[in-house]
């Protein structure tokens, strides 16, 4: 797989949220669980359905109980995401594990995964910008803003594209080498957060 297959599980993602259009849809992933494309494809679902909760939580008068719920639903949601981002670099590290490292292998600033969360993250953002660009609703000048940003964002997605491809080629061929850190969250850990495990 290369990042235009990628972006386009993303692109797909989306659309099949909007079909619905609301963060409490059953969802399906139409991919074997054994292959990266489930989870590209259950990654970017977290992603689409958090975006929306960001949205609702935004709302000027949602009831405090309501946007508690959701702040709570987003939390859960940042540590599903941060679990499918370390899913998916073991993957990469299963898939390169046998690469012979050249000497003067170089190691990357962050692991493929989280370019690919970054990637998603623009998939995000094209599709919703897109929809403001042509808002009807909306101004001419609140439209041609948009547009301008719109292109913006589609060139950060071929230049990421471009980037996350070279790196996993450099992967393949021993040129880098991949590293993980785990995220070691601490504030919704029982044993880390003092919120959570201080004495009354």
């Amino acid at each position: 797989m290369n990042s235009q297959q990628y972006n386009q599980i993303f692109d797909n993602v989306i659309e099949k949220y909007h079909i619905i259009d609301k963060v409490d849809q059953p969802f399906e992933n139409p991919f074997p669980n054994d292959i990266l494309e489930h989870l590209l494809y259950k990654k970017c679902w977290i992603d689409t359905v958090q975006w929306h909760y960001e949205d609702i939580i935004r709302i000027p008068d949602i009831e405090p109980i309501q946007a508690l719920v959701i702040k709570r639903k987003i939390d859960a949601s940042n540590q599903d995401r941060t679990d499918m981002v370390e899913f998916i670099d073991s993957y990469f590290l299963k898939k390169f594990k046998d690469v012979s490292v050249l000497p003067e292998a170089t190691f990357n600033t962050e692991s493929p995964a989280w370019a690919i969360d970054r990637l998603s993250i623009l998939a995000l953002k094209i599709y919703h910008m897109h929809e403001e660009a042509n808002r009807e609703s909306a101004d001419e000048a609140h439209r041609k803003v948009c547009q301008i940003k719109l292109e913006t964002l589609l060139q950060q997605r071929d230049d990421l594209s471009s980037a996350i491809d070279d790196l996993l080629n450099d992967l393949s061929k021993g040129r880098k080498y991949v590293k993980v850190y785990k995220q070691m969250k601490m504030y919704n850990d029982d044993d880390l957060n003092p919120m959570l495990y201080k004495e009354e």
